[in-house]
């Protein structure tokens, strides 16, 4: 069975449907369903000392693992390896990938700040990003949203794709249990510092390969693209994350705009530092640069993934 056909076809499924509101309606989605689990195994082991918070956030993470894995694995056993199996493999895998939706949420954001409406591009990227959007200007407003698009085309396509097509689909369900986990109690907070620490180390592993990855596609189909591969090498290191900073870094420079920099989180300024620095702000019109730079770059992942099917 050919897993990089059953990554093509589920993320063919996603461009054409994305997921459904009627169909989230009924029986919502994959991803809450891993996030109420998440949720009551936090609230019965996030408890006790440093130590106990942090052999329970383990055994969580072990938990959430093996019930997205371990389905993922006994369902792609009884496919057949025909095309009638790889096509079911494509519609299982579908609901991981998030190509239209990622592209929709910020496209809302452009629109807004094209139009200087700023409740609107307020409310729109509080979908988005963790801040507190009453804080943020036009200029905060298209960082943080550009940053979002760059972020999580690697965490929602790229890296999905990646383990799904080396493992199928235990490995594109068990990439996303741990990259939910990692959104939902990866956070260096009191409450989550112990408890989510192996759920964090986890995601930046498995992220390692996709975001440098992603990094070079935004690059790739860029117009800067040498420019877009120096400023990603060379200021990738210094981001928060170990792997963010690629395709932040490269986005920023095939953009020609600064990223990151300072922010606040929970009423503390965090001094960041730049990305592409000395670079204008991204605006509207730079919002609606970066989709583009996007949508070519989903193209090429579709052309890679066919070609490899072929070979």
């Amino acid at each position: 069975m050919s897993f990089v056909l059953m990554m093509l076809g589920g993320m063919a499924l996603d461009l054409a449907l994305g997921w459904p509101d009627r169909l989230y309606a009924r029986i919502g989605h994959p991803v809450t369903w891993l996030g109420r689990a998440i949720t009551l195994c936090e609230h019965r082991l996030n408890r006790g000392a440093w130590g106990a918070r942090l052999l329970g956030g383990s055994t969580t993470t072990v938990l959430i693992a093996a019930l997205a894995v371990l389905p993922a694995w006994a369902l792609q056993s009884a496919l057949p390896d025909t095309w009638a199996g790889t096509l079911v493999g494509a519609v299982l895998a579908w609901p991981m990938i998030a190509v239209r939706s990622m592209h929709d949420h910020v496209a809302a954001v452009a629109k807004a700040l094209t139009a200087e409406d700023m409740p609107e591009s307020r409310r729109t990227v509080s979908m988005i990003v963790g801040r507190n959007p009453s804080q943020l200007d036009a200029p905060a407003i298209a960082r943080a949203a550009t940053e979002s698009l760059a972020e999580n085309t690697s965490d929602g396509i790229v890296a999905p794709l990646f383990w799904g097509a080396l493992l199928g689909l235990p490995g594109i369900y068990g990439y996303k249990a741990i990259n939910t986990m990692d959104s939902m109690i990866g956070h260096r907070s009191v409450r989550y510092d112990a408890f989510g620490k192996t759920a964090a180390r986890l995601d930046d592993m498995v992220n390692l390969v996709p975001a440098r990855l992603t990094g070079l596609v935004f690059a790739c189909v860029s117009r800067r693209p040498l420019t877009a591969i120096t400023v990603m090498w060379r200021d990738a290191g210094a981001h928060r994350s170990p792997n963010a900073g690629w395709p932040e870094g490269a986005m920023a420079a095939a953009l020609n705009v600064r990223l990151s920099g300072p922010r606040v989180y929970d009423g503390q300024i965090a001094e960041e530092p730049w990305l592409n620095e000395g670079a204008p702000d991204p605006d509207g019109q730079d919002l609606h640069r970066a989709l583009s730079l996007y949508r070519r770059a989903m193209a090429l992942c579709g052309l890679a993934l066919a070609a490899m099917a072929l070979l």
